[in-house]
């Protein structure tokens, strides 16, 4: 029966992580499908490329919470479910995993480093903590939203043995560290050839509305180009 309750937890973050706030919130406030324009990557960075700062702080917020209240949960469950920490952090992954391949929105998920986040300081607060001043760090002196991420990632195993020592939560930490690496592949060969975007700098301008699925501008910049073909 702890076996049924602890796959039912599981199988539960893993349905709440599948919400993608950063589709939700940009259909409720009228914005186009984030997995249509930019990166096509339904994540808050994506989300502030529509030029609505607040949709893109509510996706990071929510992306976050779905991952900590999860573990949260799970945490305050386990002394009554006879559950270890093992469990907690099997949910906690599993939250994550939703936010990569959400079952709600055909699989197509983010990088989740916002819900990682969330789910390390629901684990351990002190973790979060290092793992977030990592990110501010490498971020502040090097401008690179996604090597701040991957660096953040790498380390985030490691400050959990070094720091508070061996847990079965490292297993788990350390397969989210591994797949938000992996989901950053495509930023990684950016920044190995020099061509990733920094912090603060606008993405380039697609060559083609159909290219960015819409993107706010793209098409009237195309009627203004066939415009002055015209004339």
């Amino acid at each position: 029966m702890d076996l049924l309750y602890s796959l039912l937890a599981i199988l539960a973050a893993y349905l709440v992580g599948s919400l993608s706030f950063a589709v939700i919130v940009s259909r409720l406030m009228g914005l186009a499908d984030p997995r249509s324009y930019g990166s096509k990557n339904p994540g808050a960075t994506n989300v502030l490329r529509s030029g609505n700062r607040a949709a893109a702080v509510l996706t990071l917020a929510f992306d976050a919470l779905k991952g900590y209240l999860p573990v949260l949960a799970a945490a305050w469950a386990a002394p009554r479910a006879g559950w270890g920490a093992l469990t907690i952090g099997l949910v906690g992954l599993a939250a994550f995993i939703g936010h990569l391949w959400p079952v709600f929105f055909r699989f197509q998920g983010g990088k989740g480093v916002a819900t990682a986040a969330g789910v390390l300081l629901a684990l351990n607060p002190g973790l979060g903590a290092a793992t977030l001043l990592t990110w501010v760090i490498v971020a502040y002196f090097f401008r690179y939203s996604s090597l701040a991420s991957l660096v953040s990632a790498a380390f985030a195993p490691f400050y959990q043995l070094l720091i508070w020592g061996p847990s079965t939560q490292v297993l788990a930490i350390a397969v989210m560290s591994l797949l938000l690496i992996w989901r950053h592949e495509a930023n990684i060969r950016k920044l190995l050839a020099g061509t990733e975007s920094r912090l603060g700098q606008k993405a380039a301008a697609s060559h083609s509305p159909a290219h960015d699925g819409g993107a706010p501008g793209s098409h009237a910049a195309g009627r203004h180009h066939r415009s002055r073909k015209g004339h």
